[in-house]
């Protein structure tokens, strides 16, 4: 049961989104082979979970990529804290050196498989309540599916800000097919009302299946809360308080811990376990994860894998910023510097960079070349996090908001935060979110919702505006969204392109 949805959602219906295509002429132009209709298919309990279960197929597809390049880099060159061996890797470098464009893939596979998912989700919504099957069972999958869609509307509204927005099934004929742009408020309030149902429909709290838990909408709602509080709403002190309440749930709840050890993060035996809330599933030799080849250095023999591209690797600026002592720095907790020749194991090989240990899968590289690590979009210490800022925004730093982050330093053997005024310790959580969630799609995020920077240099937070990356660019107002893709401008004349692109 532990890993059950990696191999359920190889039976997804592609044919649910072929006929919804929102957002992508070559998509809709497609042809269901299997002639799958929702009218003709939602019958039974069994298609109800199939349905649903496709809805989880398209987290995958920003974790791929071909030859050095994966949509998941996006987030990370944006925050000027990557490097990269690769010179022709131009969906990368555009980004890293801030001359990104609308023609860029990355953004265009957010784009594409967000929508399929909401599309997938949409049918889900539209069609399960009308299906004969046990109560409780209907309800649960109807809360899974408004977490997904939830998800996928929070990626694009933080990446491109106005989209459109679109809840219900729609095909080639709708008068929605060609939809505007919705404002960033009411993007913002359908989240919440879908997790809020979601939370309502009887979850289990966790359960480690890898679906969709009571724990997880939780924890995306305090998330979601955290950034309305911000940039670009400013919603302010109620919402920091709605976040920290969220948030304060997870954590009395007790079903999640901190792992005792950094191995924890990337072995896969603990998928969906301990601090792992909610994750992208893969399965070795089925469908396996694919971003092994970009936190190995490039061609440098150390793995099994013949790929090796050297595609990402921590800014040396960054990871001298963390403290003295700081044990997310030493040797193969966060970051490695060294590794064996996959010809002598017993010969030691100089790297030359940071590259990420987190998402290194050891088995992977030392013997199969087929990863069945998961990737978090979700884990415990981000939560923690969430309440010490947003409890700190609230009452000031509080003997729980001290706690929250104190478990997190200890794990690291740094000293307890303790004395600080509200200011210093709003600064100290955003630095310890800076290190402790380092390359996993979080800091950017954070980057825009606070509009600061983090000088690598000075260990001080600046203004988005005007702060400038270790090796030189620096950012403008048009680099708090990306750029609405060209593919989509062309085929749907009602979208507005974001400033700047």
């Amino acid at each position: 049961m532990k890993n059950i949805i990696k191999t359920r959602i190889q039976v997804v219906l592609m044919g649910f989104s072929l006929i919804i295509g929102v957002g992508c002429s070559d998509f809709l132009e497609e042809t269901d082979p299997s002639n799958i209709t929702a009218d003709s298919y939602f019958k039974t309990a069994e298609h109800a979970e199939s349905a649903v279960y496709s809805i989880y197929s398209n987290l995958r597809e920003v974790r791929g990529g071909s030859y050095g390049g994966s949509p998941w880099l996006m987030l990370e060159f944006a925050t000027g804290l990557a490097d990269s061996d690769l010179g022709q890797a131009d969906n990368s470098n555009i980004i890293r050196n801030l001359t990104n464009t609308s023609d860029n893939a990355y953004g265009k596979t957010y784009w594409d498989s967000s929508y399929k998912g909401i599309a997938n989700a949409n049918l889900a919504i539209a069609n399960i309540p009308d299906i004969t099957m046990d109560e409780g069972q209907k309800n649960q999958l109807l809360g899974e599916a408004r977490f997904l869609r939830a998800y996928y509307y929070y990626n694009l509204v933080r990446i491109f800000g106005s989209v459109p927005l679109i809840t219900d099934p729609i095909d080639l004929s709708s008068e929605n097919l060609y939809s505007s742009q919705e404002t960033v408020e009411n993007i913002y309030a359908v989240i919440v009302e879908d997790l809020t149902a979601a939370e309502a429909s009887g979850l289990p709290f966790n359960d480690g299946t890898g679906k969709v838990t009571l724990g997880a909408v939780k924890s995306l709602l305090s998330s979601v809360y955290l950034t309305m509080a911000g940039n670009p709403l400013q919603l302010g002190s109620e919402y920091y308080q709605k976040a920290a309440d969220k948030a304060k749930e997870v954590i009395d709840s007790a079903e999640y811990s901190l792992f005792p050890t950094y191995a924890d993060l990337h072995d896969p035996e603990q998928n969906n376990a301990g601090e792992n809330i909610f994750m992208v599933q893969y399965e070795a030799f089925v469908d396996p994860s694919d971003w092994q080849p970009l936190v190995i250095p490039y061609n440098m023999n150390i793995s099994a894998y013949s790929e090796q591209t050297g595609a990402i690797y921590a800014n040396e600026n960054f990871i001298n910023s963390y403290e003295e002592g700081d044990k997310r720095v030493a040797e193969k907790e966060f970051y490695y510097t060294t590794y064996t020749s996959k010809f002598d194991r017993d010969e030691t090989i100089v790297l030359g960079g940071y590259f990420l240990y987190k998402h290194f899968d050891i088995v992977a590289n030392l013997d199969t070349a087929s990863s069945d690590l998961n990737w978090d979009l979700i884990r415990y210490a981000e939560v923690l996090l969430i309440y010490a800022e947003a409890s700190n925004e609230v009452s000031g730093p509080t003997t729980e908001a001290y706690n929250a982050v104190n478990a997190i330093r200890t794990r690291a053997e740094l000293p307890d935060l303790a004395g600080l005024s509200k200011d210093q310790f709003r600064e100290a959580i955003w630095k310890e979110k800076w290190h402790e969630l380092s390359y996993e799609n979080v800091t950017w995020f954070d980057m825009v919702r606070l509009k600061k920077g983090f000088n690598v240099t000075a260990g001080t937070f600046e203004d988005f505006v005007g702060h400038s990356f270790a090796y030189g660019p620096t950012l403008t107002e048009r680099e708090l969204l990306f750029p609405i893709p060209t593919d989509e401008l062309r085929n749907n004349e009602n979208l507005v392109q974001n400033a700047g692109y």
